[in-house]
């Protein structure tokens, strides 16, 4: 069952997936797609172009933009913030100029942080409260700071691991590649 809050205002030709929680003030545009499962928190705009994809929590006053692809179990902190057009101007048009931005499985991004266009953020990547993401984020990487910079590395269950790579929740164990990627050791 779909839960839509009185307040909220889903436009004909949106598509919004079974068990799906759309909250107080919340719109989403005709064309956008959300998956099976997901929580849209107070305040919550989706773009007519923009894809959600299934067990997406989004808090409280995120706006996602046309262009914006989020896969399954993504986190969106509340009030962070994804940007779709590189160099805005009020007075120029730029709509064709949208800039696809991706968020993969898993991922977890903090409030208050921004996701400048055109990125990808990893699988099981995390994101810190506040950071400026300007550049692609790597599988499981955790990236902090103005601008985002990878700091360390997190586990599928978010801990953030230490030297051991091995997660503290889990028990799951990885390694650093060559090519400075994480690997899980099954």
């Amino acid at each position: 069952m779909i839960y839509i809050h009185p307040t909220a205002i889903v436009d004909e030709g949106a598509k919004v997936g079974e068990g799906t929680k759309v909250w107080h003030w919340t719109h989403v545009s005709s064309g956008a797609v959300v998956g099976d499962q997901c929580v849209l928190g107070q305040n919550v705009y989706v773009g007519s172009k923009a894809f959600i994809g299934n067990n997406v929590k989004v808090q409280n006053n995120v706006s996602i933009y046309d262009s914006v692809v989020i896969e399954d179990d993504v986190f969106c902190g509340p009030s962070m913030v994804f940007t779709n057009v590189i160099n805005p101007r009020a007075f120029v048009e730029r709509k064709d100029e949208y800039k696809i931005t991706k968020v993969c499985k898993g991922a977890a991004i903090g409030a208050n942080a921004t996701i400048v266009c055109g990125v990808t953020l990893g699988t099981y990547c995390m994101i810190g409260a506040g950071a400026v993401v300007t550049k692609d984020v790597k599988p499981h990487a955790l990236v902090v700071g103005v601008p985002g910079k990878q700091v360390g590395w997190v586990s599928h269950a978010g801990e953030i691991l230490g030297k051991d790579l091995i997660c503290p929740k889990e028990g799951r164990k990885y390694k650093v590649l060559e090519d400075e990627t994480l690997m899980e050791i099954k």
